[in-house]
């Protein structure tokens, strides 16, 4: 850790220097002689710095970054490492964006983000990012964007952050394109991906499919537990391993189809399919404050049947009039998300158990089925000026059907729930360009009805109607041609999902779990300041921010006589502040460095109970890719967390930190055939993490281990003549406000 922490504040200070030496070349003015000069053009898509010397023009890379009013923009295509590469391999070069060496994609320093392509939703894509993105090659892609501030038409969907994947245009496709791939790890990990491109006449078509195949040994979780129970003074020590080995498959049809110059039909259909094998053992035992023996068990625990699949489909139709920048989207998505799971437990060993059956098993059966329907207007107002309003409706039905049969006495529960969610919305939003000023306002107003019935009988139907009205700003001035600075503030929404609502108790020797079907949807407000510095070999980004949310979703945690009882309730009250930090700086020809960075400092309580947590805490990726002889290319990273980050009113989570390397070439004609061998935490057995309870009527210890050390292999090809990739409206549907249900994936 120690040289870990070393390594970040080298990259620092490696970068404030390069930053002294880019401003040095800044100030430079231009010469008068005829036979040499030195000029900078600037533009709002690219950064292009030139040396003309006797009539020899030598340029720079083109700049791989832009900043707008609402996102930051990383320009794949320009990078010329994009040829040979993977879109994850692009995402850990993007700011904002950090990827650690288990693929794992956070936005803005957290998981709460949804990603997009072409500017919409894309439901699978959200759900399944890490098996696609480590499989597709990003010569696939024209640019990735961190949408910072979406405007009104999207702001109350529920995230802080929104990631734009942007296709190759294809006005430009000729032919038939495809791409291969595949990877094998050390600990029998087996990925495979397959795309194809083509377009007859105005249709242009795109398919593709992905494999990945989890194996036990990739899959070992040991978890040991060691808990007070503050009312009895009794000890709980708990330990567990298991395995969860299985197959994920996934597959997406695109289509678009040009009627003429000003009507375009797209249409969309894909999804994802996994099933697992979950299984492990576990040993509980209890002792007295003396430290005398309680009771105690063993547990096998086994799901045989768990099984999730999502799948989503989508029509849209843009028409643009004869004013330049105008159009009309109509858009209709339906989203499918369907779970199963069968888990059994067998209890053995018991001795003085306070419970008297030897087993159970729990079957639940959920499912998520949403429309939307979408009509927006986008329509010029003058030289600057925007104007974008429309509306939106959707229709959420959640249904979950929960059993549970217990073994060795005559018990059966048996509970059925469904709620449903029906949204109509409205916004406008305004945008204005001028010089070096941009600006963007709108305003947003959702009305929802909310219902909850029990096809059983054993509960009385409720309703709820909430109407929520929300404001979004922003303004972006650039100080120099290099320098901008934004000012923004935005308002999210959440709403529960069908694990949260569900009021089915689960039961188990230490465990009585249910939802509660009275949440209610909550805020979030965020204000954030952006100073961007971009320059040809180095970008740097600094960006303070402070969210803040009142009534918001959090676990509630209870014990009585060494049972715990976990439900929900809207009593969250958090504050945050943060500081990004992004570096990229190319300090020699064939050298990049990347340093995302993520300060925070976060508090939050429940006002009603009086408990707190709070703590400073550092998210760090840091990155060096080199260029080598013989085409080679090395990847060196280290990424982590410095700190104890509070995890609602209970828990504390303590820091890691890990590493990996990798070493590419490629062959053939046009870089076609790409070979990667990778080492992941080659020095380390086991990733370790650690929490601890801190508030409520326990206190315990928590730490985790999984298996870390892997080597792999992959090998990508492409074949015929890649150009471009299916055509898609410019807008179209996005939901992203529902947190704790299956619609996130379980």
């Amino acid at each position: 850790m120690k040289h870990i922490k070393i390594a970040c504040l080298s990259l620092l200070l490696i970068a404030k220097a390069g930053i002294a030496t880019a401003q040095t070349k800044a100030d430079i003015p231009e010469q008068s002689s005829p036979t040499r000069s030195l000029s900078a053009s600037v533009s709002s898509d690219s950064i292009t710095w030139s040396k003309e010397l006797e009539g020899i023009v030598v340029k720079a890379q083109k700049q791989l970054i832009k900043q707008e009013i609402d996102r930051i923009g990383y320009d794949v295509q320009a990078d010329e490492e994009s040829k040979t590469q993977t879109v994850m391999d692009m995402l850990r070069k993007v700011p904002m964006v950090t990827v650690d060496g288990q693929d794992n994609i956070m936005v803005k320093g957290n998981s709460s983000y949804k990603i997009y392509k072409n500017g919409h939703y894309d439901p699978s894509l959200s759900k399944n990012a890490k098996e696609t993105f480590k499989s597709m090659p990003a010569s696939m892609v024209k640019r990735i964007e961190v949408i910072t501030d979406p405007g009104a038409r999207e702001d109350a969907e529920g995230v802080d952050a929104i990631l734009n994947i942007v296709m190759v245009d294809g006005s430009k496709m000729q032919g038939m394109t495809g791409v291969v791939s595949a990877s094998y790890t050390s600990q029998n990990q087996r990925n495979l991906y397959a795309s194809l491109t083509g377009q007859m006449g105005k249709l242009l078509a795109s398919v593709d499919y992905g494999y990945g195949g989890m194996s036990s040994r990739s899959t070992v979780s040991i978890t040991d537990t060691d808990r007070k129970y503050l009312d009895t003074g009794n000890r709980m020590q708990a330990h567990s391993d298991g395995t969860n080995p299985g197959a994920i498959h996934y597959s997406n049809l695109n289509a678009s189809y040009d009627i003429d110059s000003l009507n375009l039909l797209s249409a969309s259909f894909g999804g994802y399919f996994y099933k697992l094998n979950v299984q492990g053992d576990g040993q509980t035992a209890i002792t007295n404050s003396a430290g005398q023996p309680v009771y105690s068990y063993n547990n096998h625990y086994w799901m045989p049947g768990y099984s999730h699949s999502s799948w989503n489909g989508r029509l849209d139709y843009e028409h643009k009039t004869r004013r330049k920048g105008e159009r009309l989207t109509l858009s209709y998505m339906l989203a499918l998300t369907r779970q199963h799971t069968d888990q059994e437990n067998t209890y053995t060993d018991m001795v003085n158990a306070p419970f008297d059956y030897t087993g159970s098993l729990q079957t639940e059966r959920e499912r998520f089925t949403e429309h939307t329907f979408q009509a927006d207007w986008l329509r010029p107002l003058g030289k600057g000026h925007q104007l974008e309003v429309g509306a939106k409706y959707i229709y959420r039905n959640n249904n979950s059907h929960n059993t549970q049969n217990f073994f060795g006495i005559d018990m059966l529960t048996n509970n059925e729930f469904e709620h449903t969610t029906r949204v109509l919305a409205g916004y406008a939003d305004y945008i204005y360009n001028h010089k070096k000023w941009s600006a963007r306002a709108g305003l947003r107003y959702e009305y929802s009805y909310m219902e909850g019935r029990f096809p059983d009988g054993k509960g009385d139907t409720y309703d709820k109607h909430l109407s929520d009205w929300v404001p979004q700003a922003s303004l972006k001035y650039q100080l120099t041609d290099a320098q901008s600075l934004k000012f923004s503030f935005t308002t999210s929404i959440n709403r529960p999902g069908i694990s949260y609502l569900n009021p089915a108790i689960v039961t188990s020797p230490t465990v009585i779990q249910y939802g509660n079907a009275n949440l209610v949807s909550s805020h979030t407000q965020r204000i954030s300041l952006i100073y961007s510095y971009i320059l040809p070999k180095l970008t740097l980004q600094i960006a303070p921010a402070y969210n803040y949310s009142s009534g918001g979703i959090s676990t509630i945690q209870t014990a009585r006589n060494d049972i715990r009882y976990i439900t929900y309730d809207n009593i969250l009250r958090s504050r945050r502040f943060s500081v990004e930090q992004y570096v990229q700086w190319r300090p020699f020809d064939g050298t990049t460095i990347v340093l995302n960075n993520n300060l925070r400092y976060e508090h939050n309580e429940n006002p009603n109970l009086g408990y707190r947590t709070f703590g400073w805490y550092d998210n760090f990726y840091a990155n060096l890719s080199q260029k080598l002889p013989w085409k080679l290319l090395l990847y060196m990273a280290a990424y982590g967390k410095i700190g104890h980050s509070p995890s609602g009113i209970y828990y504390m989570q303590y820091s890691y930190q890990g590493y990996y390397f990798s070493l590419q070439r490629s062959f053939l004609k046009d870089d076609r055939l790409t070979v990667r061998i990778g080492a992941n935490a080659p020095f380390n057995k086991y990733w370790t993490s650690e929490a601890e309870t801190v508030n409520g009527d326990y206190r315990d210890f928590q730490q985790s281990w999984n298996n870390a050390r892997s080597f792999s292999l992959s090998v990508t090809y492409r074949f015929g003549s890649l150009k471009a990739s299916v055509k898609k409206t410019e807008h179209s549907i996005d939901n992203d406000d529902v947190v704790g249900g299956i619609s996130k994936g379980g």
